[in-house]
């Protein structure tokens, strides 16, 4: 466990001295847009608050003074895959919000929704020193947790603790100051592929850019979609992107699963585009303007008119009726869902107290969808928008929007960095190279 957030402790200085500035970026890189938010945030008095361990906090202390979407670009199964275009995507999009903001911004904290998750539980046991629970403790217990081998290649994303018991009491959020003689943890670990943030990391630096942080996707986007009674009861959010749809599962505050699917909206466009033999570009706008997944008696007789510019007069005029164009959509809309079930199943998900499942993603605005879930996925479907946050645009407050908002909230409130306590004395040769360290990591 000591080596788990050595990355993330760099990029945790470098968001908090952006903090302090008062000005950070937010980057959503997705299949189908990236998004950029600039936050400006009012003073650092609440950071210091912040600090402490706590509950997940709302959004405060912060206001969105800047947005821009484009069109991505060399992006597939929310991995980077052109990198000369992702950077062209980037820079348009960054520089588009720091116009609207009228400010430069030098750190940029990153989403992504690929990169083949898997999560882990860990737990470590510890006796404690003195009467009561402190700092020391906690960190110790991080420390004995066991991390499996997650395999070569990968790289953890997210570490959190889910639960703390002390001697028979289980389910404390914060044990510190409580008595008791042994103090156990539950850990969630989730991995990525290292290539992918990698990639991402060096597509920011060739922007001129520090990356200052990196989320998975579904992660921000449960912190984003989901109300305060979901997270603490247990739910799962489905992100549905254009290439990917992601998934996190949720209880007690903390996110306990995480997965992807390798599809998304794009793969019904494309299914579109081939049984109506179109341009991708038409088979978008038909599916955004009459795409639906369940049939009525009516859609037999609404036409809808392909259009085209082939050149050739009755290609380019030809009608089709929505029920057809429904019948080439609901197909692969339940082929996701059903995976998306297969993935639920597999996390354990009905063992949870309330089986609430919030859909959310540009993805999940396609017309009748969540009567489709319900029947696939369970009878609690909901579809979820995005917190409101201070300052964001109106066009920027759809769920399109849950992941670059979720960033947002963790970029004011990182869960996983409350818990990243100094190193244990006794992993350190001596006191005084401790000391060393601390003075290095504090003026550097």
């Amino acid at each position: 466990m000591i080596e788990l957030y050595q990355s993330q402790r760099a990029m945790r200085a470098m968001r908090k001295a952006a903090i302090q500035r008062g000005v950070v970026a937010v980057l959503d890189v997705g299949t189908s847009k990236i998004s950029c938010l600039v936050l400006r945030f009012d003073g650092t008095g609440r950071f210091a608050a912040a600090e402490k361990v706590g509950r997940m906090a709302g959004q405060a202390g912060f206001r969105v003074i800047g947005a821009a979407t484009t069109r991505s670009r060399g992006v597939r199964f929310g991995e980077i895959e052109a990198m000369a275009e992702t950077e062209r995507a980037i820079r348009t999009a960054v520089q588009a919000a720091q116009k609207m903001a009228q400010i430069r911004v030098d750190h940029v904290i990153a989403c992504f929704s690929g990169a083949g998750p898997r999560s882990y539980g860990l737990a470590g046991e510890v006796e404690i020193t003195g009467q009561t629970v402190t700092d020391q403790d906690i960190s110790r217990v991080l420390s004995a947790s066991e991390v499996p081998d997650i395999g070569d290649g990968r790289e953890v994303l997210h570490a959190q603790p889910v639960n703390f018991a002390l001697d028979h009491r289980s389910g404390l959020i914060d044990p510190r100051g409580q008595i008791g003689n042994r103090l156990a943890c539950d850990m969630h670990m989730l991995t990525v592929d290292a290539a992918a943030v990698q990639n991402l990391a060096h597509c920011v630096k060739r922007c001129d850019m520090e990356l200052a942080g990196v989320a998975n996707s579904a992660y921000v986007s449960g912190v984003a979609a989901l109300v305060e009674d979901e997270q603490e009861l247990g739910a799962a959010c489905i992100d549905l992107g254009g290439g990917s749809s992601g998934l996190s599962i949720f209880i007690k505050k903390h996110m306990i699963y995480a997965d992807t699917v390798r599809m998304g909206g794009d793969h019904v466009t494309s299914d579109i585009s081939m049984g109506l033999q179109i341009p991708q570009a038409t088979a978008e706008r038909i599916k955004t303007f009459y795409g639906g997944v369940v049939a009525t008696g009516m859609d037999d007789r609404e036409m809808i008119e392909t259009g085209g510019e082939t050149g050739d007069f009755e290609h380019d005029r030809r009608k089709v009726s929505r029920a057809e164009l429904i019948g080439i959509m609901r197909p692969r809309v339940e082929e996701i869902l059903e995976e998306v079930r297969a993935r639920l199943d597999a996390a354990g998900f009905e063992h949870l107290p309330s089986q609430q499942i919030v859909l959310t993603g540009g993805g999940s605005q396609i017309p009748g969808l969540d009567g489709l879930a319900s029947r696939i996925l369970g009878q609690r479907v909901r579809l979820g928008r995005p917190l409101r946050v201070h300052g964001l645009p109106q066009a920027a407050t759809g769920p399109a929007f849950a992941s670059a908002v979720g960033m947002c909230l963790f970029a004011a409130n990182p869960q996983d960095e409350w818990w990243d306590f100094d190193i244990p004395v006794d992993r350190y040769p001596a006191r005084s190279l401790r000391r060393a360290v601390k003075w290095f990591r504090d003026n550097w």
